[in-house]
């Protein structure tokens, strides 16, 4: 749905003007109308209308920044004020104090989108987005929220952890977000067997990018699990999309790369992903298609060697690690291909 306090900024007119639609209007609207406001102007929404201003795709990233630590911080002390309140349940109590103490885990960090009704999502930022930066962007699969959004105790399988390696393993060169901006399925039940949940995530990280693009150039997206369900659903193009990458994929709801209008390489799937047990059809709304590291499916299928189980391809020294550093690069040459796919730098 629309960002938290949208109709409150529906009825603003603080600036004698009707704001950007938070539904309806584009990105390059968006960003239009921003383009025309005073700095002052500018923060003055960020203040008034925090849970807004942070989450418009098209809003000057530094306007975003400023927002959300605007939010975060309200959201901490309204969970911390809840954990201290006598009334509660101990239960309610140690949920609302987590909360507070995740809000304050985020707190200082480039969040670009921030939104905690339910699960909770995020939009986190390593490193600068600064004109023609052409950055990465990773997808998660299931179970990423907001709790499990860093994931301390296993550091390459949250976003968080897979982006700071990613940013790494470029040498610092690429700006990377870990884009946790969708309704994730939980476990391995119904969500996850259908495409629900990825019709509305791709609806969303097309946005994102067509924003995104605006300021940066097209990105190279990383996709997840169902996160790469989700790249599949989002209709993207070579405008915000340079390349899309996959790995531990449950398919992409399409039967050929050549559907998805953009290049598409799959990391070949190690023998210890759990992913590798879960056919790859579709049938009455169940699956999402063919393998994309299948001969047929037609991606550019490169090594993990190293890699291991379905949260492990981002590992330090693993080759699928150096393979996505290389295409975060833009260098293709670069990449080690799968020993079954020895052409995958050759163009198709």
């Amino acid at each position: 749905g629309p960002p938290p306090g949208s109709a409150a900024w529906r009825a603003d007119t603080v600036l004698g003007v009707r704001l950007p639609d938070p539904v309806g209007a584009a990105p390059a609207e968006v960003a239009a109308f921003f383009a025309g406001l005073t700095p002052a102007q500018r923060d003055a929404l960020a203040v008034r209308h925090p849970l807004v201003t942070g989450n418009l795709d098209g809003v000057p990233v530094e306007v975003r920044y400023r927002a959300n630590a605007l939010a975060l911080e309200e959201e901490r002390r309204r969970e911390q004020a809840a954990a201290e309140d006598g009334t509660l349940s101990a239960a309610g109590r140690a949920q609302a104090l987590a909360r507070a103490q995740r809000y304050a885990a985020l707190a200082g960090r480039q969040i670009l989108a921030f939104d905690p009704r339910g699960r909770g999502q995020v939009v986190e930022v390593f490193g600068e987005l600064s004109p023609g930066s052409r950055p990465a962007v990773v997808v998660p699969g299931s179970d990423v929220d907001l709790t499990e959004y860093d994931r301390d105790g296993d550091p390459y399988a949250g976003p968080a952890g897979m982006a700071r390696a990613l940013r790494a393993a470029t040498g610092g060169q690429v700006p990377v977000i870990a884009w946790a901006g969708y309704t994730t399925p939980v476990g391995v039940g119904m969500d996850a067997a259908t495409a629900d949940l990825a019709v509305a995530g791709g609806a969303r990280l097309g946005r994102f990018l067509d924003g995104l693009a605006a300021r940066t150039g097209a990105a190279t997206v990383f996709c997840h699990s169902y996160g790469s369900v989700v790249c599949g659903r989002a209709d993207l193009g070579p405008r915000q999309a340079a390349g899309l990458v996959v790995f531990g994929s449950p398919g992409m709801e399409t039967a050929r790369a050549a559907d998805l209008r953009v290049p598409v390489w799959a990391a070949e799937r190690n023998d210890a992903d759990w992913i590798g047990r879960v056919p790859h059809v579709s049938v009455l709304g169940l699956g999402h298609g063919a393998d994309p590291t299948g001969t047929g499916f037609g991606a550019r299928v490169v090594s993990s060697a190293g890699s291991h189980g379905h949260s492990g391809y981002f590992a330090p020294g693993t080759a699928s690690l150096a393979n996505f550093a290389a295409l975060a690069l833009g260098d293709t040459a670069g990449v080690r291909c799968a020993d079954r796919d020895p052409g995958c730098h050759d163009a198709r």
